[in-house]
């Protein structure tokens, strides 16, 4: 009987990783209709990690009310385990980029506060650890809004400033740390991404990503200066500079606040999430994986899901097949890491969004003819 790990990776814009799972379930089954197949889906920290934790088992699900990236009420996720008091908190629940319209997408109004908002919710249900999923974020405010939310209070020379955005960082001259350090210090705080980016300079939160969630050109150097500034703010209360350290600049520069205030450590994603839904465990027994993505290109290999899973089967001695709606340049970097082959999974040139549309019926067959191929390579050698 064949032994099947389903461990893939949301297909953006298409399908999330469970529904990715259960379309490539299908197409296996329609050739070993009695394989025992175990679905993991997988994240890399950003958007999908609630889910990916909660479909484990180990995880349920909490619904925290919170605020978007422009101050909306909405409501959050958390995956939470009462066992263990691990909370996961996905940034993107809360000021997540898929929330804004791009026509409303502007980088100096933008609010991590609802991060503080989950933040909060996970303290006061008791976790012990709390790892913060850095990735797919509509701010650029270094994390100002999430410590705001926290309790740390900001100045400027003429008293108090509610800094929520990165419009109110030109006004901050002081901040106080006072209670908020006190209370996280006995919180094991883990900064999940696979984002390794400083917070300023050429490589930083504003320069790479900010054109993305609304920054004119004329608005990166203004704003990278800006969270220079906040930084050596940040630095002279706490007693530690970590603007250049990697992953300060996840998330718009909330890595940097996690980094600096709540002392967090930061940890790949993919290990992170791969860790806490037994992927190791569940390879122990599995003649081969199935993972993949969207798009599978150069950056695949650079920490995302797919790369965390072949990893780990790599370790566990299990072939892995990645699917991809897109293989993109550099995609052979997975093979030369071991893959036993990386697959297309739209069968001819269509356009994206009829790609997108079919994303489920083509994994499925996808799925179906790598089936058929590996029973053939079996027979082939039993035959050799």
């Amino acid at each position: 009987m064949v032994r099947i790990v389903l461990a893939p990776d949301s297909f953006k814009e298409s399908l999330t990783s469970t529904e990715v799972c259960h379309a490539l379930e299908a197409g296996v089954r329609r050739v070993w209709p009695h394989a025992v197949c175990r679905t993991l889906p997988m994240a890399d920290g950003g958007e999908g990690s609630v889910a990916a934790l909660v479909s484990s088992g180990r995880f349920h699900e909490v619904k925290v009310a919170a605020h978007d990236s422009l101050m909306r009420p909405r409501e959050a996720l958390i995956a939470w385990n009462p066992e263990e008091r691990i909370a996961l908190v996905e940034v993107a629940q809360a000021c997540g980029l898929e929330w804004v319209a791009p026509a409303d997408r502007d980088i100096w109004t933008a609010s991590s506060f609802g991060v503080g908002e989950c933040l909060n919710a996970a303290v006061d249900m008791g976790a012990r650890q709390v790892i913060l999923g850095l990735g797919g974020s509509a701010t650029g405010d270094a994390g100002c809004g999430m410590l705001s939310a926290l309790g740390v209070s900001m100045w400027s020379s003429d008293g108090r400033v509610d800094a929520r955005c990165p419009a109110d960082l030109r006004a901050v001259e002081r901040i106080d740390v006072t209670g908020v350090s006190t209370l996280w210090a006995g919180i094991d705080v883990i900064a999940a991404t696979d984002v390794l980016n400083p917070l300023t300079g050429p490589r930083g939160a504003t320069r790479v990503f900010g054109p993305q969630k609304g920054a004119a050109e004329e608005d990166l150097l203004v704003l990278d200066r800006l969270h220079d500034r906040f930084a050596q703010v940040c630095a002279t209360e706490v007693g530690r500079d970590v603007r250049e350290q990697a992953g300060a600049g996840a998330a718009g520069g909330i890595g940097f606040a996690a980094l600096s205030v709540l002392g967090a450590r930061v940890v790949p994603g993919v290990e992170v999430v791969a860790e806490q839904i037994g992927l190791a465990d569940a390879l122990e027994e599995a003649d081969v994986v199935f993972t993949g993505e969207g798009s599978v290109d150069a950056q695949t290999a650079m920490g995302k899901a797919p790369w965390g899973v072949l990893r780990a089967a790599r370790t566990a001695g299990v072939p892995v097949v990645v699917f991809a709606g897109r293989v993109g340049r550099g995609a052979d970097e997975l093979l030369r890491q071991g893959a036993t082959a990386v697959l297309p999974v739209v069968p001819g040139p269509v356009g994206l969004a009829e790609a997108l549309a079919e994303a489920r019926t083509n994994l499925g067959a996808a799925a179906e003819n790598a089936c058929r191929l590996m029973g053939a390579g079996a027979g082939i050698m039993r035959g050799s």
